[in-house]
């Protein structure tokens, strides 16, 4: 009782209450440092995402369809190795008297039908009426092609490739994919659009919280 006493007048009892009270605000502030972190790391991986699905929606979709280009998809080892099989082809109409050697075209194996290649040119030749013809080639054939391809059979000249997309695009099927493409047009401009309105929501929030404090 008498150390008990001597320790309350000599103020040592308001010590451990003094210590606690600011043990417990440095937890707080610490905690939420961490929480801090985690929500920035959030809104990172946020952004992040939401800029792959923009730069996805724009470069599978948007560009294909403003410049007119046809998509195709590389399913054989023709045009390995720089052209795997999977790689997403977009093809931009051109000039047939303005391609050149080694550009890269997809054709139709026989015109007026659907089956098409994408091979490289490596020459030129002329029908028997003079009209001019392309000589074309895989990268990864042994050969040229057997035979030559006429201004009515090309689709398009190699604008850009996309490795492994075309893997996806198989899989949603050929023959829906303008629905596939407006779909997928959709989900990502709305994912975009809600991804940034959270962002912006969550930063006014932390502003009128802030606001408030002071």
């Amino acid at each position: 009782m008498a150390a008990d006493l001597t320790d309350r007048l000599l103020g040592g009892g308001t010590l451990p209450s003094r210590q606690n009270t600011e043990n417990a605000a440095t937890a707080k502030q610490s905690a939420g440092m961490r929480n801090a972190a985690w929500a920035a790391v959030g809104r990172f991986l946020s952004m992040a995402a939401m800029l792959v699905a923009l730069f996805a929606a724009l470069v599978l979709i948007v560009v294909p369809v403003a410049t007119g280009s046809q998509t195709y998809t590389i399913l054989t080892k023709s045009m390995a190795q720089k052209y795997p099989p999977g790689t997403f082809m977009v093809m931009k109409p051109a000039p047939f008297d303005e391609l050149k050697y080694g550009d890269v075209i997809t054709f139709q194996l026989y015109s007026g039908r659907p089956d098409v290649e994408t091979h490289r040119i490596v020459g030129f030749g002329s029908t028997q009426e003079g009209k001019k013809t392309l000589i074309t080639k895989g990268d990864n054939n042994g050969a040229i092609d057997a035979n030559p391809v006429r201004a009515i059979q090309v689709k398009g000249k190699l604008f850009y490739a996309v490795p492994y997309v075309g893997f996806v695009v198989n899989f949603l099927g050929n023959s829906d994919r303008e629905t596939w493409t407006v779909v997928a047009a959709v989900a990502l401009i709305g994912y975009g659009a809600i991804t940034v309105y959270k962002s912006v929501r969550k930063t006014r929030k932390r502003d009128d919280a802030a606001a408030g404090v002071a």
